[in-house]
C-alpha cells in the first residue's frame, strides 16, 4: 500500500468520523430546538455505521421501522391529506416566524420571548416542512399500495443493493393497466 493511499484512508476515516458526530451532535439538538432532529440523527448513525460495528448493527432496525412507517402514513388518503397538511402549516408557521409580527396583547411573558431567533430559527423550521412534504410525495411514490411483507422485502434488497421489490409489483400493476386501456 502506498502512502498515498495511506493518507487518503486517514482523511476519509477522518472525514467520515467528523461528518457522523457532527451530524449526531446536530441532531440530538434540534431535537430540542428547531430543526429535523431525528432525521439528522439518523444521518449521523448511518455515516458513522462505515466506520463502527455498534453504529450499523443500529441503522437496519431504524431502517425497517422507518419503512413501514411510511407504508402505513401512506395507507389511506386522509393519512396522506393529513400528513402533507401539515408539512404545509409548519412551513407557514416557519414563514410567519421569520416575519416577526409584533406582539399580541395577550403574550404573558416579555416581548423578547416572542418568537426568538429570527429568520434562522425560521429557515430551519421551513426546511423541516420542505423536508416532511418531500417524504410524504416520496412515500406515496414508493409505499402506496405495498404490504408489510413487501415493504419488508424491499428493505432487505436495498440493504444488498439489488433492484427493489415494489418497482416490479408496479410494472405490473401498470402494463396491466395499460393492456385493458389498449383492449378498450
Amino acid at each position: 500500500m502506498s502512502s498515498r493511499s495511506r493518507v487518503r484512508g486517514v482523511l476519509r476515516r477522518t472525514g467520515l468520523e467528523v461528518l457522523g458526530w457532527t451530524l449526531v451532535v446536530v441532531g440530538i439538538a434540534a431535537l430540542v430546538l428547531p430543526g429535523p432532529g431525528l432525521l439528522t440523527l439518523f444521518a449521523g448513525i448511518v455515516v458513522l455505521s462505515q466506520q463502527y460495528t455498534w453504529a450499523e448493527r443500529q441503522v437496519e432496525p431504524v431502517k425497517r421501522r422507518a419503512l413501514q412507517a411510511a407504508r402505513e402514513g401512506v395507507a389511506t388518503w386522509p393519512r396522506i391529506v393529513f400528513s402533507a397538511l401539515s408539512a404545509c402549516i409548519v412551513i407557514g408557521v416557519g414563514v410567519v416566524y421569520g416575519l416577526q409580527p409584533p406582539v399580541p396583547d395577550w403574550w404573558p411573558v416579555g416581548e423578547p420571548w416572542w418568537l426568538p431567533g429570527g429568520w434562522a430559527t425560521a429557515a430551519s423550521i421551513i426546511a423541516g416542512g420542505i423536508i416532511g412534504l418531500v417524504l410524504v410525495v416520496y412515500s406515496v411514490r414508493r409505499f402506496r399500495g405495498l404490504d408489510a411483507e413487501q415493504v419488508d422485502r424491499s428493505a432487505r434488497v436495498e440493504g444488498s443493493g439489488a433492484t427493489r421489490v415494489g418497482d416490479e409489483e408496479r410494472r405490473n400493476r401498470s402494463n396491466q393497466g395499460d393492456a385493458e386501456c389498449s383492449s378498450q
